[in-house]
Formats: C-alpha cells, structure tokens, sequence
C-alpha cells in the first residue's frame, strides 16, 4: 500500500468508516505483536498490549501528522503500551522448555536450530527491555535509526550507541547461558 493510499485510507476511517480500520490493523498486527512480545516476553499479553495500542491509535487518528509515516506512529503506540504494561503487571519471564538431546541425523540439525533460537530467547529475555526493543525494532522489524529514533523519543545517535552496546550485552549473555548449559552436560 502506497503513502498516499495509505492516508487515503486514515482520511475515510476519520470520516468515519471505522471498517476501514480494519485494513490498517491487518497491515500492522504482525509487527505490533512482535514488538509487545519482545518487550513482554508473553504471547497472550503481548496481543493484549498490541489491541491497546490499535484501540489507542484508532482514537487518535485526528492526531496522526500526515507527514509522518504511519507504522512509525503506531510503533510508538504500541512501544509505549508495551511499556505501561510492563511495568504495572511486573511481568516475570518464564524459562522456555528444555528439550531431549537423544535424536540423530535430520533431527539434529531442526534441534541445533530450536538450541539457537532457545538460547536467542533466553538472552534477549536478559536483556533490559529497552535493549530488546532497539534490537527488536532495528533487525526484526528493519526499521531505519532515523524511524527508531521516532518510536523511542531518543536521537538516531542515541539509538546507534544503544543498538551496539545491546549487541555487546547480548554477546555477553549468550556467553553466560552457553557456559551454564556446557557444565551441565
């Protein structure tokens, strides 16, 4: 969908075609629930905090500058949301399950996927959640520093030097978990 579609589109669900907003929040959904989930940590409130944010964004909309892009506006919704919610229900991070060692061959491989991806999990979950979310923001959802910038209310510099030390503490976190997974064996 095009800029100008796009606002075509914000125009009719301001005059009040409010089916209209369901488009928007299929375009979106996927990317708002990302973003809440590696903030939350929790599927179930991630999509909570993610149909906050639409419902946030949808009363809103007479405020959305047209110059602005619209996923980045949401973003900020649903990165702020995110955050509230955090921070009223405390949420703890559960461990993510272990799995069997005992399979060979094919399985190996689809397992030292699911190893990688668990321990990924794992240190993201260490993570303070504002280094989750840049991270978040800047590989999974590709988003430029200047965009970042916008969702977080932090200067694009700001946000490079966050981003790389994220990296670092990421790095380090890996080191950790791996070490204790390595004396375990």
């Amino acid at each position: 969908m095009t800029k100008e579609a796009e606002w075509a589109l914000i125009d009719r669900i301001i005059a009040g075609e409010r089916e209209a907003y369901a488009t928007l929040v299929d375009r979106y959904k996927g990317y708002a629930v990302t973003l809440a989930l590696k903030i939350l940590g929790d599927r179930a409130d991630a999509e909570e905090a993610a149909q906050d944010a639409f419902v946030k964004a949808f009363h809103h909309l007479n405020d959305f500058n047209k110059q602005a892009k619209f996923s980045t506006w949401l973003y900020r919704i649903v990165f702020n949301t995110s955050v509230s919610y955090k921070r009223r229900r405390r949420i703890k991070f559960d461990d993510i399950e272990k799995t069997s060692l005992g399979l060979h061959t094919e399985a190996d491989h689809s397992l030292e996927k699911h190893d990688r991806q668990k321990y990924l999990r794992q240190a993201m979950n260490i993570l303070a959640e504002s280094d989750r979310a840049a991270l978040t923001l800047f590989y999974l959802d590709e988003l430029s520093l200047d965009e970042i910038a916008v969702v977080t209310g932090q200067p694009p510099n700001t946000m490079k030097v966050r981003i790389h030390r994220a990296r670092i503490r990421l790095a380090e976190a890996l080191k950790t978990i791996l070490k204790k997974e390595a004396l375990t064996l």
